[in-house]
């Protein structure tokens, strides 16, 4: 019996706890419900916070500007002298005295070296002693003539005894002509002897010495003479860009060339071109052009190579751009313009020249727009960005 009692009195005790048990669950909801609403909360916020800075993008701009271009065609060039003179003897003989000193600067007609003249000397005596028989034999030979002249007049003497002494007398003046040639061809190899510098110039290195016999025509002669100045630089353009020369050397009898060094980072000289060869190398498709240079300095030496810059024109007042700020897309050029609520808009534009770091606009664009030219990858139409301090280009 004091079981059943039992019971009934547990079944109580859980009726009394059964509403107490409901409050606690119904504030442990509650609290559940306001924790996942402000953590969800406190995420959207976060992410909008995130997503307003991930718009306004920093980017590094420039302004449309109007200025004068130049037109420069650059060129690869050689170093060529207007006279470069191998000095030969023309006679052969010993090579009696050398002149010169290698490298020396000589001027035109400069003793450079001595052959041996007593040969050609000698040859000339000779050929004076000739000259002087023969004259006399042509005087006794004309007298004798004069007096056959007489006596056929007088049918003293047979008309072909006075016509062979004409035909003497007329071979006595060859022979004292061909004296006389003989004489002055010894006098030439006297001066021939005396081997003189043809132009201005710097001689080279000395390929015979003194004491050596040399011969005309020979290999690599006495030395090269090499004129320094003036100086040229020969230069080869396509023919595609030959047309934009020939109308600007309609408009100017010369044209400004400058050469650069090979790595296009210093200027050694400037000069002038109105020389362009007279036909198109149909192997390469290029033509020829000489530029002369002063180079009183000797900043351009011989077979150097350089980088001519030809200035072709200058185009006045035309809109340029930096070439960073000019993107290619599926419908040609465009570029990022930044409109007054600092979003970007997509602007299409027409190019012209490029000199490598700027671009000629044609079209699309006008005067003191602001063009993005740098962080340009994540940009799209109307996105917002902001450009940093010192950011903003100057060109």
């Amino acid at each position: 019996m004091t079981l059943p009692q039992n019971t009934t009195n547990s079944d109580k005790s859980h009726s009394r706890l059964h509403p107490w048990l409901k409050i606690f669950l119904y504030i442990s909801l509650i609290s559940v419900i306001i924790g996942v609403t402000y953590r969800f909360y406190g995420v959207f916020s976060s992410n909008s916070e995130h997503s307003h800075y991930v718009v306004e993008q920093p980017v590094a701009a420039t302004i449309v500007k109007k200025s004068h271009l130049p037109v420069i065609l650059t060129e690869l060039g050689t170093v060529v002298p207007i006279s470069n003179v191998t000095v030969q003897t023309r006679i052969s003989g010993y090579l009696q005295q050398v002149f010169f000193t290698e490298g020396q600067l000589v001027k035109k007609n400069d003793l450079l070296a001595l052959i041996d003249p007593r040969p050609a000397e000698a040859l000339k005596a000779q050929y004076e002693g000739n000259l002087k028989a023969d004259t006399a034999l042509l005087q006794q030979a004309k007298l004798d003539n004069k007096r056959y002249q007489t006596l056929l007049k007088q049918n003293s003497i047979a008309p072909m005894t006075a016509q062979d002494q004409q035909y003497k007398v007329a071979q006595l003046e060859g022979q004292v002509k061909t004296d006389q040639a003989l004489i002055k061809q010894q006098e030439l190899n006297l001066i021939y002897c005396h081997i003189r510098a043809p132009v201005d110039g710097r001689i080279g290195i000395r390929q015979v010495d003194a004491g050596n016999y040399i011969t005309e025509g020979q290999s690599g002669g006495l030395a090269t003479l090499t004129q320094m100045t003036p100086m040229s630089v020969i230069f080869t353009l396509p023919e595609n860009q030959l047309g934009i020369v020939l109308e600007a050397l309609k408009n100017k009898k010369e044209l400004t060339v400058e050469a650069w060094n090979t790595d296009n980072t210093t200027k050694l000289a400037t000069g002038k071109t109105s020389v362009i060869d007279s036909q198109i190398d149909t192997s390469t498709g290029t033509v020829r052009l000489r530029a002369i240079f002063e180079n009183k300095n000797w900043e351009l030496f011989p077979n150097q190579f350089v980088n001519a810059h030809l200035l072709v024109k200058i185009i006045k007042d035309a809109l340029i751009l930096p070439n960073n700020a000019i993107q290619t897309g599926p419908n040609g050029s465009f570029v990022y313009v930044i409109q007054k609520d600092s979003t970007v808009k997509i602007q299409t534009i027409k190019t012209g020249y490029n000199d490598g770091e700027h671009t000629v606009i044609t079209a699309g664009l006008v005067e003191n727009e602001k063009i993005v030219t740098d962080g340009i990858d994540t940009l799209h139409e109307g996105s917002k960005v902001i450009i940093p301090e010192n950011t903003q280009s100057s060109e």
